[in-house]
């Protein structure tokens, strides 16, 4: 259990005339870049550390060995093994990925659009024989359908190897980028090909151009990013025209064109960032007679976003004009550009949706849907001059859907539903939205699911998930494992607190810097306000978070111990202090607009130090916790929560299970295969399951 573990001096350090003592800073590893890359030079002490810690849970975990069997049983006899994507056309061939039955990963497939065999183009159960880890980045046919780019990390570092497959022998040229964040554009031309590579940092921040059969260390760069607090990626324009270099933080963002017929050409900026403003940019090459530019931008204090149109040859801001104005509460969340349509996925009074605009008369229509809470993805394949989107629709009790919509006539067609074998009657269940009033008279709206047959009389136990952060709204779709809870007696229920964009960019706003408080206070309020309505049992509340979801577990732990049964912390961001001090880490300068900085600001580093998980924790009783981490995580690194762990050790006050388990060939995402990943949803449902029942 490590109650004896290694003497190490603390780190003493002094910020804003304070000082911060920090008594487990020997489980960061010095060496943590090459750890990313090779988790076997992990310092023997860590190592010893972690591994007693995963012993310890192991040992923990052993009597409920059955129960963890039948939840994975359960929960694959509700996978279909042999399924597969609805194909997407593209010109002569349609792609789409399967899975054979017993696979862990896709493969990568395309038919001849009018009728014919299948070529597997990746097989990823093939190709990941042999290793601890394996994750497709993406998979990218060129324009002329000759060759197939593809990324693969292998270790869980994020760090992704980009090949280049030719699709007429099926060998990959002997083309090999490493050290890229898997994303990729092609060239018009199907000879060149842009990525993002990584800098010392682990920072995306460079874009090369690669011709196919040079020698990649010869690659052109394109673009440089001289802000460290910027992260760089790429896009493309659905009419196929440009490439989108684009840069930002959770605040700001700027946008470079790439023209893709022209590799010599320089990107061209759209508008210079200034702080706070936001856009993104899709392109029409003939909007109202003018090439122009389709931008969604919070411009003009359009907190949850506009359109604006733009000419291309003068996209700057001067000349942005509206096309769809703002209008508060209504948040739009994307927008695609066809030929005679203009599609956007927008949000309102918690619920997504989609509007249709016609181009020529701008007139509009929704296409609704009429569930209480659900959730809801936009497709819009391949391919610029046509009428048909696609959609995704789910709710908590609604398998997912596949539909094909046209834009011009209003049919849906029915693509395909998800397929459970063994089975599921959507009328066994009830999916409910309901509405807590937090502590300042704010209302958090609460995504619920139970079976139709739990009582609703103060007894139920409750598996409570949020995350509150960055924006990120948590959509109430649907899961064939949570039916493993639910089919227990469980309300699984989801807070959708502020730090979210449920409610509006406001929801978000509300929940960030200065407001942080407000995700914690509103967590808590949801949990009291489910008891109250004897929705659920005071003693039975397992709450469950991950990542910055994770601080929130942290941080309600520390602020109400009493309130829950137990905590569930997927790779915790429970350090929030120290990582914020650190600027050499992968991710802390473009956290500062999210949580702020505490190495120039006083107030940063005070109101950090307040709520930092890890910072505040006491001589108290806690709940059970169980804390999960991933070896090679460079987003929240492993010794987080190993620190986090460290410290509830050495100052609670009682002995509720207390459990870290650090997946040591893996990184944030825990385990690549999908039906590894269901081990590791069956370890965090039994521990729900066992402590709820305590």
């Amino acid at each position: 259990m490590n109650e004896q573990a290694p003497a190490h001096a603390p780190l003493v350090r002094s910020f804003h005339g304070q000082t911060l003592v920090d008594p487990h800073a020997w489980l960061r590893a010095d060496n943590w870049r090459e750890v990313m890359h090779d988790p076997a030079v992990l310092a023997p002490d860590i190592r010893a550390f972690l591994e007693a810690e995963n012993a310890a849970a192991q040992a923990w975990f052993a009597p409920h060995a059955e129960l963890r069997s039948r939840l994975v049983a359960e929960m694959r006899g509700r996978i279909k093994e042999d399924d597969s994507s609805v194909p997407a056309p593209d010109g002569p061939f349609a792609y789409y990925t399967r899975f054979r039955e017993g696979g862990q990963h896709p493969l990568v497939c395309r038919r001849p659009s009018a009728g014919g065999e299948e070529a597997v183009l990746l097989d990823g159960d093939a190709l990941a024989a042999g290793t601890a880890y394996f994750h497709f980045g993406e998979a990218r046919h060129a324009p002329d359908h000759t060759r197939l780019a593809w990324s693969v990390d292998d270790t869980g570092s994020e760090y992704f190897t980009l090949r280049i497959r030719d699709l007429a022998t099926g060998a990959d040229l002997p083309d090999l980028i490493g050290e890229t964040t898997g994303g990729l554009v092609w060239g018009g031309d199907g000879r060149h090909l842009y990525y993002v590579r990584q800098d010392a940092e682990h920072r995306p921040s460079f874009v090369f151009r690669h011709i196919l059969g040079t020698d990649p260390a010869t690659d052109t760069l394109v673009y440089e990013e001289p802000d460290k607090g910027f992260f760089v990626s790429l896009g493309q324009t659905q009419s196929g025209r440009f490439g989108l270099i684009e840069c930002g933080d959770h605040e700001t963002s700027e946008v470079h064109l790439l023209d893709l017929a022209d590799p010599a050409a320089a990107p061209r900026l759209v508008e210079p960032r200034r702080e706070g403003l936001r856009y993104g940019v899709e392109h029409h090459p003939a909007l109202d007679g003018v090439e122009s530019l389709v931008i969604e931008t919070n411009a003009d204090d359009a907190e949850d976003f506009k359109l604006v149109v733009a000419p291309l040859a003068t996209p700057g801001r001067a000349n942005w004009r509206d096309l769809v104005p703002h209008r508060p509460g209504r948040l739009i969340l994307s927008h695609t550009a066809l030929r005679d349509h203009l599609v956007r996925l927008e949000r309102e009074d918690g619920l997504p949706r989609i509007v249709v605009r016609e181009i020529a008369t701008g007139a509009e229509h929704p296409v609704a849907f009429a569930e209480e809470a659900y959730s809801l993805g936009l497709d819009a394949g391949f391919g610029f001059d046509k009428t048909t989107i696609r959609f995704s629709y789910s709710s908590m009790t609604t398998p997912a859907e596949v539909w094909d919509y046209d834009m011009a006539s209003g049919e849906r067609v029915l693509r395909k539903r998800q397929e459970v074998p063994s089975g599921h009657d959507p009328a066994r269940y009830v999916t409910r939205r309901v509405l807590a009033t937090a502590t300042d008279g704010e209302t958090v709206p609460v995504s619920l699911l139970f079976s139709r047959d739990t009582p609703l009389d103060g007894t139920a136990p409750c598996l409570l998930y949020g995350y509150g952060a960055y924006g990120i709204s948590i959509p109430a779709g649907f899961s064939t494992a949570r039916l493993s809870l639910v089919d227990r007696g469980f309300v699984f229920a989801i807070a959708h607190i502020r730090g979210g964009t449920e409610k509006g960019w406001r929801w978000y706003r509300t929940g960030k810097l200065a407001d942080k408080v407000n995700s914690f206070t509103d967590f808590i309020d949801v949990a009291e306000h489910l008891v109250a309505a004897k929705i659920i049992a005071p003693d039975r509340i397992v709450a469950h978070g991950g990542s910055a979801g994770g601080m929130l577990m942290g941080a309600v732990a520390n602020m109400r111990p009493d309130l829950f049964a137990g905590i569930v912390a997927e790779v915790p961001f429970v350090d929030v202090l120290n990582t914020m001090l650190d600027d050499t880490l992968p991710l802390t300068p473009p956290e500062w607009p999210e949580w702020g900085n505490p190495i120039v600001d006083a107030e940063a580093f005070r109101r950090i130090r307040s709520y930092s998980p890890y910072d505040n924790v006491e001589a108290t009783a806690y709940p059970a916790i169980l804390a999960l981490a991933g070896l090679t995580d460079p987003r929240v690194t492993y010794w987080e929560p190993a620190k986090w762990v460290a410290r509830l050790r050495e100052l609670r006050t009682n002995d509720a299970p207390l459990l870290l388990r650090t997946n040591m060939e893996a990184g944030h995402g825990g385990a690549a295969g999908r039906f590894d990943r269901l081990e590791e949803t069956a370890l965090i449902y039994a521990f729900a399951i066992a402590i709820a029942r305590a």
